[in-house]
């Protein structure tokens, strides 16, 4: 089946998500002042627009529009965009590369996979520059089977630790990506300890014994030092995905309590005896629990450990986000994951992921934004028994067939021009048009916009006293590049 629409969010569908803005400044100075805009264009386009809308035909496109600033007294609802005032950092916009995703990119042909890769990766010509990927440690439910790294216990010392599971496609796969995106941040969570180390021996929940929570410190040594010997530096860890929910194949549960202790007592000193200075990440579940993060962040012998805390939208609000920065202002936050359900079409899933996550999570203080997952095949798989078979990735890979789905366009819109080290800048929010703004690296600004609203909307974008005059079609969103 070759499938021209993608999903939205069935769980979150039901929820009522709120878009607030976090409107406090972050702990440093902002920008430089910029010079006054030079003298209105009267040739090419001033400010560039990437355009999605309902109609397939316009999916991430370049508008040829010309787009320029003026002096206007133009009484249109009007988006202001504010350099002088700066909140955080962008780390970047990307997706899970799960397994499933490796072995289909990887089955490809070497031509179309390297076409595909340079697609996703690059960011010159119509590449959508992607700038971030999740790994599983071990595997995840989007693997065809359920591994862990090592497998024959007890096994105390970890004389077994092998990374072999993910030599078949993996890691060739994250080789050719590396050559094309060297600085590519990755983050690293598990799914499940090695099963012999569980209260119940089985892939499916059970929680860490606790005599094998020094082992479990050094299986992250093992493992971040055995992907660095491989080429792959691993920039942050969380320590268990969604450990609040046993029920997937493979899935442990790990209390706010044991993961303070497991930090406090175990992780953070090893990683610090073995000089490995890769990020600590609490939590990595839904926003409904922001007392999860909180209680790790109020342990005072866990916190120095931990770099920030990492969350989910299948439960809870992306406001929840901002709560648990103002409450440790010193701490990051991360968004680490969202499906995308096979069966709802591309309008409601665009929609969701463009509004929610990739405006709604950094105008809450989030770093990054990962979408679940890059790929999957025409049958929502892989997958492990019982793992998730309604996913669909943001590419639908056939043999050497892609489909692009919807959360190739929402990362699209928002990767190929916020940049790594992008700092998110001041925007007001008007009714139906949720935004938020940056400043990238090279000093370009960067909005993106969506209409939520029914009906097509018109608005300026105000930027130091002049405005661009622009309009969206009910459900379209643009990014908007100066």
């Amino acid at each position: 089946m070759n499938l021209s629409f993608a999903p939205t969010f069935g769980l979150t569908g039901l929820l009522a998500v709120s878009l607030l803005a976090g409107c406090g400044k972050d702990d440093k100075p902002g920008p430089t002042p910029e010079p006054p805009l030079p003298p209105v264009s009267t040739g090419p386009s001033q400010v560039q627009l990437w355009l999605t809308t309902t109609n397939p035909a316009a999916r991430f496109s370049k508008s040829t529009t010309p787009l320029n600033f003026a002096a206007t007294s133009s009484q249109n609802t009007a988006i202001f965009v504010d350099t002088t005032q700066a909140y955080q950092t962008i780390d970047g916009f990307g997706y899970a590369l799960t397994g499933g995703s490796a072995q289909l990119l990887h089955q490809m042909g070497a031509a179309e996979r390297a076409a595909l890769l340079k697609e996703l990766f690059a960011t010159d010509g119509a590449n959508i520059g992607t700038s971030y990927l999740r790994l599983s440690i071990g595997a995840s439910d989007l693997d065809p089977r359920v591994f862990t790294y090592d497998e024959a216990g007890p096994d105390p010392t970890l004389a077994k630790f092998t990374l072999d599971p993910d030599r078949q496609h993996l890691l060739p796969v994250l080789r050719e990506i590396l050559a094309i995106s060297p600085g590519i941040k990755i983050m690293g969570s598990p799914w499940t300890a090695p099963l012999w180390m569980k209260t119940n021996n089985n892939s499916v929940g059970g929680s860490l014994k606790p005599e094998y929570y020094a082992a479990y410190a050094q299986y992250f040594v093992k493992y971040i030092q055995g992907m660095k010997a491989e080429g792959v530096t691993i920039d942050a860890v969380t320590l268990q995905n969604e450990p609040l929910y046993g029920g997937n194949n493979p899935s442990m549960l790990m209390s706010a309590a044991e993961q303070a202790a497991f930090i406090r007592d175990h992780v953070g000193p090893a990683f610090r005896a073995a000089g490995i200075t890769t990020k600590i990440i609490a939590y990595d579940h839904n926003l409904d629990r922001t007392d999860y993060p909180l209680a790790v962040l109020r342990d005072p012998q866990a916190n120095p450990y931990v770099d920030g805390s990492a969350f989910h939208l299948y439960g809870g609000a992306i406001s929840d986000m901002t709560t648990v920065r103002n409450a440790f202002p010193a701490k990051n936050v991360y968004f680490t994951e969202q499906w995308t359900d096979g069966n709802s079409p591309f309008s409601e899933s665009f929609r969701f992921h463009m509004s929610n996550l990739m405006i709604g999570a950094p105008r809450n203080w989030s770093r990054n934004v990962i979408a679940w997952n890059l790929a999957s095949d025409q049958n929502f798989g892989p997958h492990t028994p019982g793992g998730c078979s309604s996913c669909m990735g943001a590419v639908t890979i056939s043999g050497n067939t892609v489909t692009r789905n919807a959360t190739y366009y929402t990362v699209a819109h928002a990767a190929k021009f916020v940049r790594p080290g992008s700092v998110r800048i001041n925007t007001n929010t008007p009714t139906n048009l949720p935004n938020v703004a940056f400043k990238n690296p090279g000093g370009q600004k960067v909005l993106l916009v969506m209409n939520t609203g029914g009906s097509t909307q018109t608005f300026d974008i105000t930027y130091r006293g002049k405005a661009a005059t622009t309009s969206l079609e009910a459900g379209a969103a643009g990014t908007y590049v100066w």
